[in-house]
């Protein structure tokens, strides 16, 4: 694909200095009263297709500079000035090549040096000259830049598209593994208007959300997983909320390292942290805390997820979260299991009691 680009880059750019380097030179082929200097065809045809390769070869550098230093997701007033210098070095460049490339023909293959020496050759029309390649190579760069942004743009779009695309994935996965539909929804939506403003980050997020898709797909008929992969997908959880609740949303994780590779239901931990966030913090103007802990106490493994606030519960609420863990508790562990949900100083806390065997 890169390669490609660059050939057509080329080709591009070889049509586009044909055109321009022909309106200057065909005429002069054609109506030899316009040829001043007196040059034979084939001196014209020459400089004709040096001129093309002369251009193309300095319109690749002026790309490849542009591609590694101008920034347009972060573009300010010093990107005009590097701009500004990249117009006129190139200008400069390929007057110099040029000027090279005339002494040597007019000397030593055209046999013409009186040339050099005609009031068209002056060091005032060497100046006007170079600040005219300066207002093409400007018109070049001006195009460029539109095309850039463009593709950034085109690019920006397929990103979404590709996110409501997840977005509906992770939908229908989250029903199939009996969990709350809207799972990751809000997640997405943030994870889209971050595009544009950071792309870096966006990716980053896009890659734990994707981690999190393939954790809820693979492990739709698994009845237990390791609490390790359980709190990797939490990390991933919290990461993403961060992009909306930024500074709000404070998390402290204490695993007991004995209980990370103990058995645990699938979601269970990712469901008591997505309510904490949504019904807790994202609630509050300052935001909060919410605190994981797990620890092993007679027998049992003891979850503990506790959040700033108060426990309420909504009139359209439908508590579906709680409800799925209540019920997969009771399948799997009958009445060995248990899970709380109450309110406790300001904070409200959800533990869940699951037996080791």
């Amino acid at each position: 694909m890169f390669q490609k680009k660059n050939y057509v880059f080329i080709l591009v750019q070889i049509i586009i200095w044909t055109i321009y380097l022909g309106v200057l030179i065909i005429p002069q082929i054609i109506v030899p009263e316009l040829n001043f200097l007196g040059y034979k065809k084939w001196h014209l045809l020459l400089d004709y297709f040096f001129g093309i390769c002369l251009l193309t070869a300095v319109s690749m550098a002026l790309k490849y500079v542009y591609d590694r230093y101008i920034k347009l997701d972060d573009f300010k007033f010093w990107e005009i000035i590097k701009m500004l210098i990249l117009i006129f070095t190139s200008a400069i460049l390929h007057y110099v090549a040029l000027i090279a490339y005339n002494y040597l023909m007019l000397h030593y293959i055209y046999h013409r040096p009186e040339v050099l020496d005609h009031p068209s050759q002056s060091a005032k029309a060497h100046v006007i000259f170079i600040f005219i390649m300066a207002s093409v190579f400007f018109l070049w760069i001006v195009v460029y830049t539109i095309y850039q942004t463009t593709s950034q743009i085109r690019n920006n779009k397929m990103d979404r598209m590709e996110i409501e695309n997840t977005l509906k994935d992770s939908q229908l996965n989250a029903l199939k593994g009996q969990i709350n539909p809207h799972f990751m929804f809000n997640s997405l939506n943030n994870i889209r208007g971050l595009i544009l403003e950071n792309p870096e980050k966006s990716r980053e997020m896009i890659t734990r959300l994707s981690e999190m898709l393939r954790y809820s797909l693979t492990k739709n008929d698994v009845t237990k997983i390791a609490l390790e992969e359980e709190i990797e997908m939490v990390e991933n959880f919290i990461e993403i909320s961060k992009i909306q609740l930024e500074e709000r949303l404070h998390f402290i994780s204490e695993i007991e390292k004995d209980t990370l590779k103990l058995q645990i239901p699938p979601m269970i931990i990712q469901m008591l942290i997505e309510n904490a966030v949504k019904h807790g913090i994202a609630k509050l103007k300052d935001g909060g805390q919410i605190a994981l802990k797990t620890k092993k106490e007679n027998n049992n493994l003891i979850i503990l997820v506790s959040n700033t606030g108060i426990l309420t519960i909504e009139k359209d609420s439908t508590e579906l979260g709680i409800k799925n863990i209540e019920k997969r508790l009771h399948l799997i562990y009958g009445e060995q299991a248990s899970f709380k949900l109450q309110e406790i100083e300001n904070e409200v806390v959800a533990k869940i009691i699951i037996p080791i065997y």
